[in-house]
C-alpha cells in the first residue's frame, strides 16, 4: 500500500518505492540506504551474496522478506517522531487495585521508564504483568510520549488490545499485525506483533516487549534488533518474560538491564506443578481410535466433576486422529480442535472462554496469552521435540490462574521423561521455592 500521508512516516522506516513521489520531495523525509554493505538496515542481519544476488546485481535480505522484499537498491524513508499527541489527564481509566507485591514491582517499572532504563521483568505466568504496566504507561502517555506494547504472537496482541483499550479508553490506539483489516494509523499507543517493529525506527519513548521467550522472538536475532531500533535512542525498553533466556540473564548480570523478579501470582498462590504420566505408543493407539487409559480415566473424572480442561497435542497433523479417538471414546462430548492456521480459532477460543465447551484440543497456539478460569491442563505427547522448556512451562501456567481456583491440575502424558520435561518441572519448583520465601516480602531487584 502506497504511503500518502506524512504522519504515516512518523517514526517508521518504509522502502522508498512504497512512498508517494510527492512525499519523497518533502524536506522532513529522511532517506538512508537499505543496506550497509551486506547488512540489512531493517533487521540488522547479513545477506549471503552467493544466494541473494538478483539479476540486476543488487542483493536482497532473506531474513525479513515477509515484510516485503528489501534490496540494496532501495532506500528507507522516515520522519523523526514528533510526538504530536493531545494530552488527556488522567490517562488511566482502569479502576483495579494492585497487590502490595504488584504495586512495588509496578513502581520499579515506572521508575525505569522515567529514567529511560532498559529493564527485564521476570514474573511467573499469572503474576498480572499487564496490570503492573498500567501506571508506567499512564505516566508516559500523560507526558506526551509514544508507547508500544509488542508480542511475538497475534493471539496475544488480540488479547492485550481490549484490555489496554479499557485501561486507557481516551487514548487513540493502533493494533498492528500481518493481514490486519484497515490501514495503518499514527497513534500514541500501539499494540503490535514483534515483526511489525521492523517497520519502526526511533519511534517509541517506551517500548514493552512481552513474551520474549516465545517463538519467533526467542530464535530470531532480527526481531531483537528491531525492538532496539524501534525505540528512541533515549527511550526505555522493557522485556517481559516468565522464563528469561541466557542472553537476558547475562545482560542483567552485566548491568545492561535492570532486573525485577516476581515469583508469585497475583492471588498469592504457587504455580501448579507438573505431574508426568508415562504412556506407551500413544500415537499408534490414537491412530487406532484409542487413547492412553490413564488419560481416559482423568478425562472421565473431569467430566464427572464438571472440570473443564485444555488438551494439548504436539502437531496439527495429530489433531484429526485425536479428534476421532476422542469422539469414539466420549460419544456424548463435543470435540473442538484449534491451531494457528485455523480460520475459526478466535471464535473457538471465545466459545471456550464463555464456557460453551467442556474442553478444547489445541496445539501450542494456546500455550500463552489466553486465560480460562478454573481449568486443568493435559499434554499428550509431552516428550515431542516441538515442546521447548519455555513452552511446557507456559502450558502448565494456563492452570490455576484464577483466585477462585488456584490449584488446577497439570498432567503431562509422555512416552518418556525427557530432559526438557525435567527442566520444566525444575523451573516451576524453583520459582515456587522463591515464592515461599518472599510471600510476605517486597519485590526486589536481582
Amino acid at each position: 500500500m502506497m504511503i500518502e500521508q506524512l504522519s504515516e512516516l512518523y517514526g517508521r522506516q518504509i522502502p522508498s518505492r512504497d512512498v508517494s513521489p510527492s512525499l519523497l520531495t518533502n524536506s522532513a523525509v529522511c532517506r538512508r540506504p537499505a543496506f550497509d554493505g551486506a547488512y540489512c538496515q531493517r533487521c540488522g542481519q547479513s545477506a549471503d551474496r552467493r544466494s541473494t544476488t538478483l539479476p540486476n546485481g543488487a542483493i536482497y535480505c532473506p531474513h525479513c522478506i515477509q515484510m516485503g522484499r528489501l534490496t540494496s537498491n532501495d532506500e528507507l524513508c522516515t520522519i523523526a517522531e514528533p510526538n504530536q499527541f493531545t494530552s488527556r489527564l488522567p490517562a488511566l481509566t482502569w479502576t483495579g487495585v494492585l497487590t502490595t507485591l504488584q504495586a512495588e514491582c509496578s513502581h520499579r517499572i515506572q521508575a525505569a521508564f522515567e529514567q529511560r532504563q532498559d529493564t527485564l521483568l521476570w514474573a511467573v505466568t499469572g503474576a498480572g504483568k499487564t496490570e503492573m504496566l498500567f501506571p508506567g504507561i499512564a505516566w508516559a502517555l500523560e507526558a506526551g510520549l509514544r508507547v508500544a506494547v509488542a508480542s511475538p504472537r497475534v493471539d496475544v496482541c488480540l488479547e492485550l488490545a481490549p484490555r489496554l483499550q479499557a485501561a486507557f479508553n481516551a487514548v487513540d490506539q493502533a493494533v498492528l499485525y500481518d493481514d490486519m483489516k484497515g490501514a495503518y494509523q499514527y497513534c500514541q499507543l500501539t499494540i503490535c506483533t514483534t515483526h511489525q517493529l521492523l517497520r519502526f525506527y526511533h519511534a517509541f519513548d517506551v517500548l514493552v516487549v512481552d513474551e520474549v521467550d516465545a517463538f519467533p522472538f526467542a530464535s530470531d536475532p532480527g526481531l531483537k534488533y528491531a525492538s532496539e531500533q524501534a525505540k528512541k535512542p533515549n527511550g526505555a525498553l522493557l522485556y517481559l518474560t516468565a522464563i528469561p533466556s541466557d542472553w537476558l540473564q547475562r545482560a542483567a548480570r552485566k548491568g545492561e538491564l535492570v532486573m525485577t523478579y516476581l515469583p508469585i501470582r497475583y492471588h498469592g498462590h504457587l504455580l501448579p506443578e507438573i505431574k508426568v504420566v508415562r504412556t506407551r505408543d500413544w500415537r499408534a493407539k490414537m491412530h487406532q481410535g484409542r487413547l492412553p487409559d490413564r488419560l481416559v480415566r482423568q478425562m472421565r473424572e473431569n467430566f464427572t466433576h464438571r472440570r473443564r480442561f485444555l488438551l494439548f497435542a504436539p502437531h496439527v497433523a495429530d489433531l484429526p486422529a485425536l479428534k476421532r479417538a476422542l469422539e469414539l471414546t466420549f460419544p456424548g462430548e463435543t470435540v473442538v480442535t484449534v491451531h494457528a492456521a485455523d480460520p475459526e480459532r478466535h471464535a473457538k477460543v471465545s466459545r471456550m472462554r464463555s464456557r460453551e465447551l467442556n474442553f478444547l484440543v489445541t496445539t501450542t497456539i494456546l500455550e500463552r496469552g489466553v486465560t480460562f478460569p478454573e481449568i486443568d491442563v493435559f499434554v499428550l505427547g509431552a516428550e515431542d521435540q516441538v515442546f521447548s522448556t519455555a513452552a511446557l512451562v507456559q502450558i502448565a501456567g494456563r492452570a490455576g490462574r484464577s483466585a477462585s481456583d488456584p490449584d488446577g491440575a497439570v498432567r503431562f502424558y509422555a512416552n518418556q521423561l525427557t530432559e526438557v520435561i525435567k527442566t520444566a518441572q525444575q523451573q516451576i519448583k524453583f520459582v515456587n521455592r522463591k515464592a515461599r520465601r518472599i510471600q510476605h516480602d517486597s519485590v526486589r531487584p536481582m
